[in-house]
């Protein structure tokens, strides 16, 4: 297996778009702003018989003081899963290179889902369950191959009614067009933002600075891959989403509401509106992006993944993240003795330090 370091924006997005399972945290882009707040990115493409067969954006993060860092590929490798013996492979590649490049520990989250295969596969190989989570693994899609009238039909018959009761109270739903974020004061991504804030204070989740989410939002937003939704009543902004794009998918990110107007189902409107503008683009999956590991009443994000499903989407089970240890006496210090320190800050102040 031949592997080749891609550093073109436009070459490694077009080879990443070849691939079955390719994820919008794999893009050019993405590595790019992880790359403005700790990490460095390398992006490689595995070849066989002059064929591209997989890739891998792979970050690492250096320990200060030390000549080790840790290696993350976020929803990546990129590759055909229903090949075991490929997956295999890819997997022996990723080791070397955690090898190669001093890593105590490398972790990966490929967007594939549960199979006995694939665990067998991870499982000969050396690879163990990661403690430390860092994107969801499982989610609710939805098929936008469908007609709208379709897709309509298979919401429950409340999401249904939200929909026309939002239409009915007046509420209408702007996508804001491209522009230029990184000239101009962003008020949109700052209102958005602060309705970010007051949908954490309320919902008890913990939220990064509003410049990281500038930088997040902008830059995904210039290379095309993101699109802003806002609702309003009035004139007033009372809601609004944030999908990321890329290839024939999207994925609900981020969503944000005021405290007022709730009643009047301004996020029930905003998802149905992005999900034909969507499908008006040749987006052909519509993601919502997280669901509980158990499906469990007193699981904190059963009452969203009951707000998804409303939508007549699938459950989608995924493997976890999964590590291949390298320096045994390191990763136990990084990946348990210090998850349990930073829980124990977590009670006590802001904000959250991870791999994300």
């Amino acid at each position: 297996m031949q592997r080749i370091v891609i550093n073109n924006a436009n070459e490694w997005n077009a080879a990443l778009a070849q691939i079955p399972y390719a994820h919008v945290l794999q893009s050019w882009a993405w590595g790019e702003i992880k790359a403005r707040h700790g990490w460095s990115a390398q992006r490689i493409v595995f070849s066989e018989n002059n064929s591209t067969c997989a890739v891998a954006q792979i970050l690492r993060r250096p320990l200060p003081r030390t000549p080790f860092g840790v290696l993350y590929v976020p929803k990546g490798p990129a590759l055909d899963f229903e090949n075991a013996e490929l997956f295999a492979r890819v997997l022996n590649e990723m080791e070397i290179i955690a090898r190669q490049q001093r890593a105590i520990f490398i972790k990966i989250d490929p967007d594939l889902r549960t199979t006995q295969n694939a665990a067998q596969v991870l499982a000969q190989r050396g690879w163990r369950t990661s403690n430390e989570q860092i994107q969801f693994h499982n989610t609710v899609t939805l098929d936008l191959t469908r007609s709208e009238s379709e897709i309509l039909a298979a919401m429950k018959n409340k999401w249904r009614y939200n929909i026309r009761l939002a239409e009915k109270k007046r509420v209408q739903v702007e996508r804001l067009e491209s522009g230029d974020w990184s000239r101009a004061e962003p008020t949109d991504w700052k209102m958005f933002y602060e309705m970010y804030a007051e949908t954490s204070a309320r919902d008890g989740f913990l939220i990064r600075p509003f410049e990281y989410y500038r930088d997040v939002w902008a830059t995904m937003e210039k290379a095309g891959q993101a699109k802003l939704f806002f609702a309003r009543v009035d004139k007033e902004t009372i809601a609004g989403i944030i999908l990321f794009l890329f290839g024939k998918r999207a994925w609900y990110f981020y969503g944000a509401s005021r405290n007022t107007h709730r009643d009047l189902m301004p996020n029930h409107l905003l998802q149905w509106e992005a999900m034909r503008w969507a499908k008006r683009q040749g987006i052909t999956e519509y993601d919502f992006w997280g669901a509980p590991n158990q499906l469990d009443e007193t699981d904190s994000m059963f009452g969203v993944y009951k707000f998804k499903m409303g939508f007549g989407g699938e459950f989608v089970e995924r493997i976890p993240a999964h590590d291949f240890v390298v320096n045994r006496a390191l990763y136990w210090l990084y990946a348990v003795a210090r998850p349990k320190y930073l829980a124990r800050l977590r009670t006590r102040s802001s904000p959250h330090a991870s791999l994300e």
